[in-house]
């Protein structure tokens, strides 16, 4: 089969990628919606949803590490059979687990098995793409993660409310299952990744780039990481505070959690199309800065417009950063060392909510919401001034 050029990697390679970021995400993404099923099934408490969140998350966060490593010795496109067929395997049995402990167990084996597609896929991307469109290009592939997540309450609460949560998880496995195994081998076939070698590269650092910026770098991967673990953190409990704290329904519960994800539909695209023009650190920055003031906001709401509005705002700031700082981070790491860059910024962005979940389960548990969005708020804050002032006082001419 032919490689694709650039016009048919827009137009049908790169749409499927977005299906495939759609695939891993999709089952991991019905965790959290349907919360409010699986505890009133087993009679758990905030601590123990706060660990389930963390079995996930941290195996999840500590598998991107070896993603990269992996990825350059065994094939990229293994890496994404796993992380989506692999995923919706162990999806299958979430929705068969008896109880709290067979449920981690099979929670931490369902992160291991997507460690590998973020340290994969964005490199494969990058390469099939010019430079200058790369903050576009993996705006576009967010959409997939992010619609998955944005529609995963709407089909858990739908399936949950005819079959129950194990339903749900069930229905949902077996097609990822079966498209993951499909686009491995459309990616064999497109010849993006050699049999037991790396992605072909158009990832070095280009115009306007510059490597080894480990000045910038640092504080830009750890605001970044920041971002994505205090409002997952806080998004995951957003059906439990809606039930528990405001009165509402499981099922509006489960709705609502939609609403933060609806804006990384418009939001991750537009910011990596403006990156590309006005730099990518000013879109860090206002989603940094922006983040702990709306996680506080939480707690001024109530079911209807002023909630959603809240949840819109904060998936507006998660979603915005992505695309800027995965574009920066491939285009200022060290090439040699990109993949492992690539996999320390995954393992902390994406295993972090792991350790902070239980974290802000035991404070909601011993103090209430109002002081556990409080202190979760203002600790983003504070950690986002932090990180800006370490940035702004290292500035690169003609930093993007």
């Amino acid at each position: 089969m032919k490689k694709p050029d650039g016009r048919t990697v827009f137009l049908l390679v790169l749409p499927l990628f977005v299906f495939a970021h759609l695939g891993h995400h999709l089952v991991q993404a019905l965790l959290t919606p349907l919360m409010p099923f699986i505890r009133e099934s087993f009679g758990f408490d905030y601590t123990r949803v706060g660990f389930l969140i963390s079995a996930l998350n941290i195996a999840y966060g500590f598998a991107q590490l070896p993603g990269g490593w992996l990825g350059d010795r065994v094939g990229y496109a293994r890496l994404i059979l796993i992380g989506i067929s692999g995923v919706s395997l162990f999806g299958l049995l979430v929705g068969l687990a008896p109880g709290f402990f067979v449920m981690a167990v099979v929670l931490v084996f369902m992160g291991i098995a997507g460690g590998g597609y973020h340290p994969s896929a964005s490199p494969l991307i990058s390469s099939a793409v010019d430079p200058a469109h790369r903050g576009k290009a993996l705006g576009i592939h967010q959409i997939g993660g992010t619609g998955s997540f944005f529609i995963a309450p709407f089909i858990a609460v739908g399936i949950a409310r005819v079959f129950g949560w194990r339903g749900a998880f069930i229905t949902l496995s077996v097609p990822m299952l079966l498209f993951g195994i499909f686009f491995f081998f459309m990616l064999k076939g497109w010849g993006y990744v050699r049999e037991k070698g790396t992605a072909e590269k158009k990832t070095a650092t280009g115009s306007g780039e510059r490597a080894h910026s480990a000045g910038r770098l640092v504080p830009v991967i750890i605001l970044s990481t920041l971002i994505q673990i205090f409002i997952y953190t806080t998004i995951s409990f957003v059906p439990l505070f809606v039930v528990d704290e405001l009165g509402g329904s499981k099922e509006a519960a489960a709705l609502l959690l939609s609403v933060a994800h609806l804006a990384g539909l418009w939001a991750g695209p537009a910011a990596g199309f403006f990156s590309d023009r006005i730099g990518k650190i000013p879109i860090i920055l206002i989603a940094g800065l922006l983040a702990g003031p709306f996680i506080y906001l939480l707690n001024h709401t109530s079911v209807g417009w002023s909630i959603t509005a809240v949840l819109l705002c904060l998936g507006m700031a998660q979603y915005m950063s992505m695309p800027a700082s995965e574009s920066y981070v491939i285009g200022h790491a060290p090439e040699k060392g990109r993949s492992t860059v690539l996999g320390i910024y995954y393992f902390a962005s994406r295993g972090g909510p792991g350790l902070l979940a239980p974290v802000l389960g035991y404070l909601i548990d011993r103090y209430g919401f109002t002081t556990a969005l409080s202190a979760g708020g203002g600790g983003m804050l504070v950690l986002a001034v932090v990180c800006t002032a370490l940035i702004l006082l290292n500035p690169e001419k003609g930093e993007g």
